[in-house]
């Protein structure tokens, strides 16, 4: 920390002392972060920035990052930057046998204001988070000789990035903060934790202001409104606006003394007079009082039991009065039904004047109600917690115009009831009132579906127009901004619950508004945006959504936004935000909800500077297509080409990764017309953290026979995941009918699956974009239903099934992982590369399959669409003798042998692929025979049937396909996918702009974007199948190197992989010059290899992509014939012409030269009238070239 001068006191205080704001580094905080845009923020994207583990035990806190070999473990991005490569900390590998802490301090800071907010990320995860007693996550505040808890997680948060908020409050002097996690023996939960802000945490600089009339000076020098002195907090940062002097006629109640003048009603529920240390940490309840932010300090507070029913506190009798107001401070926390109610009594009659409700967090918050009445008065303060919530107060401080009469408290308070709890009294636990006094299970309220005979059940739910009050909406606000009900007369004036006065132009934005929402100014100590909710809703169908017309009228710095609080899962996802321009912005917007299980919430946030004339509001809010059993007019168009909508299918809102509807993004472009609309998946969109993307269908109709679902689809990108179908049955786990991962090139493939009949169940269907990484895209488009069974499928992953092959002989072939690791068979698939992934599997054991004797698989008959197609499958046979494999097409009764393979190198998967010559209809069997070994086997996997013959092993032009080059799936080699597209120009897939093979924009290649790299320790591998030992073999192919010089820290490597090790055999580096580049690459090796491209960073990364095209690979003929190599690049329909009218041009120079010179020897006489022989041809051969 550089001090510049600097007293200690004036290090780490939240305010900028010296020149760069080097004073405020290394506290917890780094001045700033780059990547956030956030002052005073630890996103340990560059260190600690002083955080220091003093946990006692070996479980403990380290920085780190997230590893793609172990996705599935922990978090798979940061925070920050949203991928592996961002940083933040977390705690080690947990106890097993003992319990024990991890503690993580910061370093001493100084100071912090009333409005100080501290803000982090954390995310909980792994098998301990399932567990009866979960981990929890504190935060404490070490001030003094006192530990104080700030704030600690909830019981039942899922697995995902989750945001803290704490409020340290008014702190004098130095202090630390503590993060812990404590585990049980073997409970394996897993902590990271990342970007740490503190916002509003400096105290004001002595400045000299100009106050208003309603202001006040602090002493040193700022303004403060007048309702802010001796109001319990310390708001001017000095303690001058409560000094005792100038608050002596107000009248304060701290409980630290008993109940002052309150009286508080006796029974089962009522309020009690308590300290944090004597409540103990549960969830929920104050972790300190206010008056002295120790949890040695006293408050009133009831807490939620299975007994309903309301605490009340009454004041003493009061004179009436129009300058008496009150403020207090409440903790309302654990429970999105606690409330509490402010109230005046008079002539036996209670008037409602203030009432919050809802989970306002683990924190005091400052309340004010001014009473305005010519009759003496009673205040009423009324409590209700909800389930495991606790709602308590303290610090009740009385204005002096609160003047309390010489009277005496009745014997009983007056039986009346709030009014959002009329008739509540004749019900049981666990049930709500209609409006006619009928009573419902609370479960019923506000699940958009009228129970009540009256349909009041639904009535104060959200769906308002604001005519008739909030409609069900509550402001949960902490801080000087609050959403209140604003009302409009003819007269143009309008009224509020809070505000009153002449209405601002621009809020005239909605029609005919004789009501909305919109944000007022509140009396919060924070300076944080305001909130509102509805009650707790659900469930809800996939269609439902909200829509509501919005206005906003702010800087930049302001925005409105609707957020989605899932009380099931414990995650806030953002549905919709708009941010302030300067100018008025408004309209009617569709927010979707999704399905959602009951309980949730939907959150109205906004945040306008009101002293710069700025505003916001809300109104009309309505919720469509929300009750589970409503069935959208086109909730049965599972075909669909998204041209107009999205059809039957709906998005899946519980993941903040989703799918776009949309033309491309920088993509490609849609399947159907080639400029239309699709729907795409993109893990590294901003703010896309989910693990999975889903579009779902609503429940069909049973179906007594099956139906085929074709769809085309494109999974791209060089850390792409997986995309499946699934069918669920109604009441039933999901089915997987299809699925692909791994990188399989920017363009569209044509997938399709068998749904099978359903009997009398319904049924629904789902598209899941599984990531893998952050970087690629998935994409979908022209789904089409149609009856019957889809027949033969072109390729067969046999992840879902068996794909219609039958087995037959002796010993079954069998469909089976190895998720255990004990069956008997490949480790992992080829498809998924993971020992869950499935494949066919026969057992060539002689106890299973004698010496001699037979296991088939047939296909089922293929309808050939070319005479010659090409089937490509992998395969694997086990060491030792496990027998042979056979490969047959049968046609008409006829057998024909087209390969066999006893014998394979190594445990790897390796491809076959044999050439189909055949007219109508054939069948391919796959035959296993033993041979009387003790055990063994023979796998298959990924079958795929293309038109045109089967090109030689490892060559490849990429017109059709990758002919059998591909990228490991293995995560732990670190390494990324090659991708396969054309040269059709796509923003987000830079390569060259022609192929070499058709030299235009329509050819293909394989390419690799080389930003995606980073710093080195990262490579991109294309491998080729395995190929068999080579004694004279040669390597030729064409690569584009098109990187500019001084980003061309790289190098292109060709590399011989096999039993023996891997050597390099040819490599390039750096910048390459424009245009494709020929490499011929002689190959010498005595056993089974793969030829491996790879490119890899060095010191610094790279710019720009690399492409591979035309690779030949011959196995005999070696390196020595020759290979006309041109150096310039192949030439385009533009060059062609060029060339062209270059000859032209030649030739009638040459023609004139030849008439000159034939002039000058006639003049000599040299010329004879004797004939002579015409040895150079009539013309020339005008070379036509493909664009």
């Amino acid at each position: 920390v550089s001090s510049c001068g600097s007293v200690a006191e004036q290090l780490c205080d939240f305010v900028c002392h010296c020149r760069g704001c080097s004073d405020e580094n290394q506290c917890g905080y780094m001045q700033g972060s780059a990547a956030l845009g956030t002052p005073f923020t630890c996103d340990f994207e560059e260190g600690d920035c002083g955080w220091q583990d003093v946990s006692t035990s070996a479980y403990r806190w380290v920085r780190g990052h997230s590893s793609l070999d172990e996705w599935g473990m922990g978090p798979h991005s940061d925070h920050t930057v949203g991928t592996n490569l961002g940083w933040f900390m977390t705690t080690t590998s947990p106890p097993s046998k003992t319990t024990a802490t991890a503690w993580l301090r910061s370093p001493v800071m100084h100071r912090a204001a009333a409005t100080c907010e501290i803000r982090a990320w954390y995310h909980l995860s792994g098998s301990g988070l399932n567990q009866t007693e979960g981990p929890v996550l504190r935060l404490a505040m070490a001030h003094g000789d006192e530990v104080v808890g700030l704030w600690q997680s909830p019981e039942c948060g899922g697995e995902g990035w989750h945001q803290l908020v704490a409020y340290p409050g008014r702190i004098t002097g130095q202090f630390q903060l503590l993060f812990s996690l404590t585990q049980l023996p073997l409970r394996g939960a897993e902590l990271a934790l990342d970007d740490i802000t503190f916002r509003n945490c400096g105290l004001q600089e002595p400045r000299q202001q100009v106050c208003g009339p309603e202001e006040g000076h602090c002493a040193q020098g700022s303004c403060l409104a007048q309702h802010r002195f001796c109001d319990g907090t310390d708001d001017c940062g000095d303690g001058s606006d409560e000094n005792t002097a100038q608050c002596k006629n107000f009248t304060h109640c701290s409980f630290e003394q008993e109940l002052c003048s309150w009286q508080s009603k006796t029974g089962e529920v009522a309020w009690e007079r308590n300290t944090s240390l004597g409540l103990g940490t549960m969830y929920g309840v104050p972790g300190r009082d206010h008056s002295t932010n120790s949890p040695a300090g006293f408050f009133l507070h009831v807490a939620g039991t299975s007994t309903s029913g309301v605490a009340q506190l009454r004041s003493p009798p009061f004179q009436a009065s129009n300058s008496c107001s009150l403020v207090l401070y409440s903790h309302l926390h654990g429970s999105a039904t606690s409330s509490l109610s402010i109230s005046l009594v008079y002539n036996s009659t209670k008037h409602l004047v203030q009432e919050r409700t809802g989970d306002s967090g683990n924190c005091w918050v400052r309340n004010r109600v001014v009473f305005n009445t010519t009759e003496s008065f009673e205040v009423l303060i009324e409590g209700v917690a909800g389930s495991a919530g606790t709602v308590a107060i303290d610090d009740l401080i009385l204005s002096p115009g609160c003047v309390q009469k010489q009277e005496r408290f009745p014997s009983e308070t007056p039986s009346t009831q709030l009014p959002s709890q009329a008739g509540a009294g004749a019900c049981a636990t666990g049930q709500v009132a209609c409006d006619s006094g009928d009573c419902i299970s609370a479960e019923l309220a506000c699940d958009f579906a009228e129970t009540c005979a009256d349909g009041s059940d639904e009535k104060r739910c959200g769906e308002t127009t604001f005519e008739e009050g909030a409609g069900g909406w509550h402001d949960v606000s902490v801080g000087r901004l609050r959403w209140g009900v604003q009302r409009v007369s003819n007269s143009t004036t309008n009224t509020s619950a809070v505000l009153t006065g002449s209405l601002p132009q621009s809020l005239w934005v909605f029609l005919c508004p004789e009501a909305f929402l919109d944000l007022q100014a509140g009396e919060g100590q924070m300076v944080s945006p305001a909130k509102a909710r509805t009650p707790l809703l659900g469930p809800s169908g996939p269609a439902c959504a909200m829509e509501l017309n919005y206005h906003i009228q702010s800087s930049p710095q302001g925005f409105l936004s609707v957020s989605i609080l899932d009380h099931s899962t414990g995650t806030t996802h953002l549905a919709w935000h708009v941010q302030g321009q300067g100018r008025t912005a408004r309209g009617r917007v569709h927010v979707p909800l999704g399905e959602r299980t009951r309980p949730f919430q939907v959150e109205l946030a906004g945040l306008v500077d009101l002293q710069d004339s700025a505003s916001a509001g809300v109104d009309s809010v309505e919720f469509v297509q929300c009750h589970t059993n409503t069935v959208p007019a086109k909730a049965t168009e599972l075909s669909c080409n998204f041209e107009r909508d999205m059809c039957g299918w709906y998005q899946d809102q519980s993941s903040d990764f989703k799918w776009v509807y949309g033309t491309g993004q920088g993509q490609g472009s849609d399947h159907t017309t080639g400029s239309g609309y699709f729907l795409a998946a993109d893990p590294s969109a901003p703010w896309s953290r989910g693990q999975q993307a889903q579009i779902i269908t609503y429940y069909q109709q049973p179906t007594a026979t099956p139906h085929c679902l074709t769809f085309w689809y494109r999974l791209a990108g060089p850390q792409i995941g997986t995309l499946s179908l699934k069918l669920q049955l109604e009441g039933a786990e999901e089915m997987l009918l299809w699925t692909q991962r791994g990188s399989q090139g920017s363009v569209w493939h044509q997938g399709q699956a068998t749904l099978p009949a359903t009997g009398q169940r319904r049924y629904r269907v789902a598209f899941e974009a599984l990531r893998d990484g952050f970087l690629g895209d998935m994409a979908l488009d022209d789904l089409a239903l149609t009856a019957g069974s889809c027949g033969t499928r072109p390729s067969c992953s046999f992840e879902a099934d068996t794909c219609g092959l039958a087995a037959s002989g002796q010993s079954t072939w069998l469909r089976q992982s190895n998720g255990t690791g004990t069956a008997a068979g490949p480790p992992a698939d080829h498809t998924t590369g993971t020992a869950t992934g499935h494949y066919m599997v026969v057992s060539t054991g002689r106890g299973s399959l004698p010496s001699g004797h037979v296991a088939t698989l047939t296909s089922q008959p293929y309808q050939s669409s070319m005479p010659t197609q090409c089937l490509a499958f992998w395969y694997q046979l086990s060491a030792g003798t496990p027998g042979s494999l056979g490969v047959f097409m049968e046609q008409s009764g006829l057998r024909r042998k087209l390969m066999d393979v006893s014998t394979m190198a190594g445990t790897a998967w390796h491809r076959g692929h044999v050439t189909i010559h055949a007219a109508g209809e054939w069948q391919v069997i796959f035959e296993a025979v033993g041979a009387g070994s003790s055990q063994g086997y023979i796998a298959l996997d990924d079958l795929l049937l293309s038109d045109g013959p089967c090109p030689e092993a490892a060559s490849c032009d990429f017109e059709l396909d990758m002919c059998g080059w591909s990228s490991p799936l293995d995560p732990r080699l670190c390494s990324f996918a090659w991708g396969w597209k054309s040269a059709v120009p796509l923003a987000k897939y830079p390569g060259p702009k022609q192929d070499h093979t058709l030299g235009t924009r329509n050819g293909h290649y394989v390419h690799f974007d080389t930003r995606v790299l980073g710093l080195g320790g990262t490579s991109a591998r294309l491998e080729s199948q395995h190929l068999p030992a080579a004694a004279d073999a040669c390597l030729r192919f064409w690569y584009h190197m098109d990187i500019p010089e001084h980003l061309a820290c790289g190098e292109l490597r060709v590399m011989l992989h096999g039993t023996a090790g891997q050597r390099t055999v040819w490599s390039v580096a750096g910048h390459q010059g424009q245009g494709w580049q020929a490499a011929v690459v002689p190959v010498q090796t005595s056993s089974e290899f793969q030829i491996i491209f790879e490119i890899t960073t060095r010191r610094w990364p790279m710019e720009g992509a690399v492409a591979l095209d035309d690779i030949t690979y011959s196995a005999r003929k070696g390196c020595h014939s020759r290979w006309e190599v041109p150096v310039e690049e192949k030439p385009s329909g533009s060059f062609v012409a060029e060339v062209v009218l270059g000859l032209l041009l030649a030739i009638v120079i040459l023609a004139l030269v030849a008439a000159g010179g034939w002039y000058c020897l006639k003049q000599r006489g040299l010329v004879s009238g004797m004939p002579v022989e015409r040895t150079a041809p009539q013309g020339f051969d005008n070379i036509t070239f493909r664009d």
